[in-house]
């Protein structure tokens, strides 16, 4: 076989080819609408499960559980407007976080409230507690992000060690896909399988002429899937199907069991210190600055693959700095307004990004704007927080395996023939799972982590980041990359560093200018190095 008839490889891209509106690209503003509603409706998962788990716990009812959803609605999208305008000015949304519930539960759970005997007096001391130990920790990223610390730790990222950080920011999630789709397994199913169907079978199986047309059903899969499978359920519900069911079975199936459409006010603005002023305790501070940290580091992930979806260049690091200092200012507001929770990029809007091929920025900023409204017109917003959890879990399962890809994808940098990319990848994705399985599993089944010393706050610091995939495979695989025969220049093309030499600086390449640069011509004042 002579040399012309081999295969070529696939050559690697620096911007993902295939995206329908990229990041500067504006859909027409009908569709826009429409798609940013649906990042508005993937969005609304996270924040309503998280309130939901908090506040019974912290002695709140309903009227209190659908205050804090609307409070963590309206922070929501005042940090993507924040975000997309003067931070990574990526599409990202900043909503409610996981990565911040543990070390909430910790403090939840700390013996200094018992003695209050009013519910919503324990909930709302509580709450204070929370509000100042977020304000503390989100100096963290403020500092980091404007002093331009983090932008250091970015330049020693290479595709290589940027894989495993951004798969298992998708993948890691694993958790939150199908065991909350067996929930319900009736609903969530059906969900899974329409919403694949729609966006990948049926643009194919109906031969469609246009490519605009083709374009359309992965478009609004999300809402599609959503409208028929929720009607479903929701003649289940009528019909009385669950009317014997055991209770946690009503909670998952039920279409009107979330008690939240009565408990919410039809109209309420949320105002900074709507709980009181908060308090604040030193080993809090510190317990919540390290998920402070992890958050970070898992959001570098996200952003990562939210730049490859909106089919822009790798970010420059001074860009990432820049966006990591806007979401600790966005921590801060979260802490200000009370809403029992820090704030991140939400993931699964990342994948959605993936799932439409519509990357615009304008997109999001419009979901922002639903989020304000719905969170104001608070019985509007609690008809959609309604839907069934195991309708949203259905579409975990697509979207984050979108951003695990995305992380995957990095991969076209690398040379995979070398066994230094096989060993570093190799262990940091095994241990990145398999370190968190432990710690995950013990805390599942003792109820406390494996560290457990006397000092709640010092678990938290050990316990929580050993809990997140992305964060102890990126850790390992950042140390791994930067320590192992370096200085070999072979090694360098290996890692694939060499792809990504025209970004190290936001000059050096006129793209970067493009897609990143400040709104209002305020590069001049805050250049980007």
């Amino acid at each position: 076989m002579s040399k012309s008839d081999e295969p070529a490889p696939h050559p690697p891209k620096h911007q993902l080819p295939g995206v329908s509106f990229c990041i500067t690209s504006p859909p027409p503003w009908p569709e826009a609408i429409l798609l940013g509603f649906q990042h508005f409706l993937v969005m609304l998962g996270t924040t309503v499960i998280i309130p939901t788990a908090l506040v019974p716990q912290m002695g709140g009812r309903n009227e209190e559980k659908a205050k804090v959803i609307q409070t963590l609605l309206f922070v929501a999208g005042i940090n993507t407007l924040l975000q997309t305008l003067f931070g990574t000015r990526l599409p990202v949304v900043i909503g409610g976080s996981y990565t911040f519930v543990p070390t909430t539960i910790s403090i939840i759970l700390s013996g200094r409230f018992s003695d209050t005997a009013d519910p919503v007096d324990r909930f709302e001391k509580i709450m204070r507690a929370i509000q100042g130990s977020l304000i503390v920790a989100s100096t963290l990223q403020i500092v980091l992000g404007f002093s331009g610390l983090w932008r250091n730790v970015a330049r020693f990222l290479s595709p290589l060690s940027a894989v495993p950080l951004v798969a298992l920011v998708g993948f890691g999630l694993y958790e939150l896909g199908f065991p909350g789709v067996a929930k319900c397994v009736e609903i969530g199913l059906p969900e899974l399988v329409i919403l694949v169907l729609v966006s990948q079978y049926l643009p194919h199986l109906l031969k469609l002429k246009k490519d605009k047309h083709k374009d359309r059903f992965p478009r609004f899969a999300v809402m599609f899937s959503v409208a028929i499978v929720w009607i479903y359920a929701h003649l289940l519900t009528v019909g009385g199907a669950y009317n014997d069911a055991a209770p946690k079975t009503q909670t998952s199936c039920r279409t009107d069991r979330a008690g939240l459409i009565d408990a919410a006010p039809w109209i309420r603005v949320p105002y900074p210190f709507q709980w009181g002023a908060p308090s604040f305790d030193a080993g809090e501070a510190f317990a919540m600055m390290m998920a402070s940290f992890v958050a970070l580091v898992e959001s570098t992930g996200a952003f990562m693959a939210a730049a490859r979806y909106a089919s822009a260049t790798h970010m420059p690091p001074s860009v990432l700095s820049r966006g990591v200092g806007w979401q600790g200012v966005g921590i801060l507001i979260s802490a200000l307004f009370g809403t029992v929770n820090g704030s991140s990029v939400s993931v699964e809007n990342v994948g959605l990004l993936g799932l439409t091929r519509v990357g615009s920025r304008r997109v999001v900023q419009i979901s922002a704007g639903f989020m304000i409204f719905f969170s104001i017109l608070g019985k509007f917003g609690a008809v959609f927080a309604s839907i069934p959890a195991p309708i949203i879990a259905a579409l975990y399962c697509l979207l984050f395996a979108y951003v695990g890809s995305a992380g995957l994808s990095f991969l076209q940098f690398c040379n995979l023939n070398s066994f230094r990319t096989k060993f570093i990848l190799g262990l940091s994705v095994f241990m990145g799972l398999s370190i968190p399985q432990y710690f995950n599993e013990y805390t599942a089944v003792n109820g406390y982590g494996p560290v457990h010393t006397g000092g709640r706050w010092f678990n938290d610091i050990i316990n929580v980041p050993l809990s997140s995939e992305p964060f102890v495979a990126g850790c390992i695989a950042y140390f791994l990359d930067n320590t192992l025969h370096k200085k070999d220049s072979t090694v360098r093309k290996d890692r694939g560093k060499h792809w990504w030499d025209n970004f190290q600086s936001f000059k050096t390449d006129s793209r970067s200018d493009e897609f990143y640069s400040l709104p209002f011509n305020l590069n001049k004042y805050f250049p980007s190095v």
